[in-house]
Formats: C-alpha cells, sequence, structure tokens
C-alpha cells in the first residue's frame, strides 16, 4: 500500500513536521510506502518539497506532484495557515482534485477547538464534506464537530490519539545542559505565545521555592521569525524582574530534537498552564520522557491526564504552586505519575499502536472487491 501525505516536515520547526516524520516512519515499519508532498524546506526519505506556504497555485504544485507517485490514499496534516492565504483554504481545491482522479483522501485535524471560531468552521466544513475519512485527537474534539456538522457527516470521522514515542530519558541531562545537579528542575517549554501562559509559572516561582527551596525553573523556547514578540519580550522581562532570577536559567535558540530531548531528560516536571489547547505535541513528548505534568484544566489536557493519570490539574495559581511542590517533595507521588505515563504510552498511545489504527483506516478505503482466483499481493 502507498500513502501520500501532504503535511510540512522537518527540518522545519513544526509540530505537525514533527508528527508526520514519527507517524510515518512507524508505518514504515509496518510495511507502508509512505510519499510526503511538503513545504520548501522539508527534507528527507521519499519527502517531496514543492510548495511554499501561502502560494496561490499551491493546490495544484502539490496534486501535480503527489499523483505522480500514484498513491493509494492522500492524507492531509491540516493545521491552520499551512495551506495558502486566508487560514489555509488552498487545501480544499487540493482535496477535490485528488478524489476527482478516484483517489481516496484522509484529513487529521490536529486544531478543533471546544468552541469553533467562525472562520475555522469555515473550512472545517469544507474539510469534512470533501474527505473521505476525517481523524481527530480527542473525544471532546467530535462534539465539536457534532455542534458544527451534524451527527450524518461524524460518520466518517474517527478519533486516533496523538502518538508518543517510546524512548529512554537522556543519562546526565543537566550536567550536559550546564544545570546544577542537585536542584530539581520545574520546566515550561515550547514556543512562546500568549495561549501558553507561561507567564503564570515565572509569577509563582518565588512561592513555590517557599514551599520547595532546593528548585531551579528552566525556561526553555523562541518564537517564530516575530510572531507574539511583544509576548516573549515580556516573559524576558518577568524573569530580569523576578525576585528569583537567579535560580531561572533560559534556554534559548533552535530545539533540534537531540536537544529539546536532553531538555526533557533534566525535568524534574514539567508545566503546561495553558490557557486555550486543541492537542499538544509538547504533552505527548512528556508522557514519552515518563515526566510529572502539571497542567490547566483546558479540555485537551483534562482528556489526556484522565487516561494517563500522569499529572495533576490545576483551577488556580494556589494549585499550580501546591502540586509542583508536591511532586518535587514526593518522590513517591513523582514516581507514580512517571509510572502512569509509561504504560499509558506503551499501552495506548505508543506511535506503533497509532500506525496500526492508521492503516485500519486505509484498508477499508482501498478494499479490492472479492476475487476467487490467486492473488498475490507484493509491496
Amino acid at each position: 500500500m502507498r500513502i501520500g501525505f501532504v503535511s510540512t516536515y522537518p527540518p522545519i520547526e513544526c509540530g505537525i513536521a514533527t508528527y508526520t516524520q514519527y507517524l510515518t516512519e512507524a508505518l514504515r515499519k509496518k510495511h507502508v510506502d509512505v510519499y510526503i508532498i511538503s513545504h520548501l524546506g522539508g527534507s528527507g526519505d521519499q519527502v517531496f518539497p514543492c510548495f511554499d506556504y501561502e502560494d496561490g497555485d499551491l493546490a495544484e504544485k502539490a496534486f501535480s506532484m503527489m499523483i505522480r507517485f500514484t498513491p493509494d490514499v492522500v492524507h492531509i496534516q491540516h493545521e491552520f495557515a499551512l495551506f495558502g492565504k486566508h487560514q489555509g483554504v488552498s487545501v480544499i481545491p487540493l482535496m477535490v482534485q485528488c478524489r476527482l482522479v478516484g483517489i481516496p483522501v484522509v484529513a487529521t485535524l490536529h486544531t478543533v477547538y471546544p468552541q469553533i471560531p467562525e472562520n475555522h468552521g469555515i473550512l472545517l466544513q469544507s474539510i469534512i464534506l470533501n474527505s473521505d475519512r476525517v481523524i481527530i485527537h480527542e473525544a471532546y474534539q467530535e462534539q465539536s464537530l457534532r455542534n458544527l456538522v451534524g451527527d450524518d457527516a461524524l460518520k466518517k470521522v474517527s478519533t486516533i490519539p496523538h502518538g508518543a514515542r517510546e524512548v529512554t530519558p537522556i543519562p546526565d541531562a543537566k550536567k550536559i545542559l550546564g544545570l546544577p545537579a542537585h536542584k530539581k528542575v520545574i520546566l515550561i517549554i515550547g514556543y512562546f505565545r500568549p495561549s501558553k501562559n507561561f507567564e503564570l509559572v515565572i509569577d509563582i516561582f518565588p512561592e513555590i521555592l517557599k514551599g520547595y527551596p532546593e528548585a531551579i525553573l528552566v525556561v526553555a523556547g523562541k518564537i517564530r521569525g516575530k510572531e507574539h514578540i511583544d509576548y516573549r519580550n515580556m516573559l524576558f522581562r518577568k524573569i530580569e524582574d523576578s525576585p528569583k532570577r537567579d535560580r531561572i536559567y533560559l534556554i534559548r535558540g533552535q530545539l533540534p530534537q537531540n536537544v529539546f530531548d536532553t531538555i526533557l531528560s533534566a525535568a524534574d516536571v514539567v508545566v503546561l498552564p495553558y490557557r486555550i489547547s486543541s492537542q499538544s505535541g509538547i504533552l505527548a513528548h512528556c508522557l514519552a520522557f515518563a515526566r510529572p505534568i502539571v497542567t490547566s484544566t483546558t479540555t485537551a489536557m483534562k482528556e489526556t491526564l484522565e487516561k494517563s493519570g500522569a499529572g495533576i490539574m490545576c483551577e488556580d495559581t494556589s494549585q499550580f504552586v501546591e502540586s509542583i511542590v508536591r511532586i518535587l517533595s514526593d518522590d513517591n507521588k513523582a514516581k507514580e505519575l512517571s509510572k502512569n505515563a509509561l504504560s499509558f504510552v506503551q499501552n495506548v498511545v505508543s506511535w506503533s499502536r497509532v500506525a496500526e489504527q492508521h492503516l485500519d483506516i486505509y484498508n477499508k478505503l482501498t478494499d479490492p472487491p472479492p476475487i476467487q482466483s490467486h492473488v498475490i499481493t507484493v509491496e
């Protein structure tokens, strides 16, 4: 079976790029032939970069390249603004062209909020209409889409969780990063943007130290170009103005996967105080490295933590302080959360299991008619 992905792809720094890389690698281990038609900048085995983010002819470029490889299924990794102007409207003609030549189309919707904004809803309705199957990551997203498109359209929607790697934490990570080995690390990591609410952790850090004095705060991340530069500068000012700034470490610059993995391995607790989230690649990485997690109560975080038991959810700043201090102070609690995370990855969301669920969808879309003769299938 040959699957043609349309997606951003590493070394482009993007959560969707990383997701596609791990999913396609897992599918290849199951003997699926995978091609990736990507944005300019993508690179790798059977990766063909041919369009840029706001190309007016994006759909034609992607389709023209894709059709050369005669895929059995086209799988689009959808995120708003990845596919042309107006939030990525060019994804629609791309899907239509594929279906006009008889190629089934699967679309993974990486962002579906509990309350769908109007501009998102316009595109999501068209994507669902023009897909043969749609994949979402969280159960709550099904209700969001039901409110948007009704029950009949939901028959083509499947829920498959965001995958997580099966990895071993990097030993001596604190030493590699130049962090004090005898201190416990509170980590906030990811792209700097207002929805992440990272300032909350900087603000409460002095209170955390009252409860657990032997802690440091590591802030690791960056912005894309000049996007959210004012928010980033605000975070930097808060760090500089903090009465405990001597206990705060800022890790800046590029975070390739090996560096990202080292930073996560150094963490004793990861804090995700998001104001809004659809699903989180960072959360999946935390689970992979069995890091105890403290999160807000956004719907996506709540669903994952209730299923995994890998962290503590907080309603307000006092609960964040209390929960972080508890994990740092209580080794048994930290070990319990880590054990739960590891079990959840192995039994539910490993990329191997996620790939099997994708393969089931592909097979249902490409089932050949029954034949009584001898059939030999080759890869």
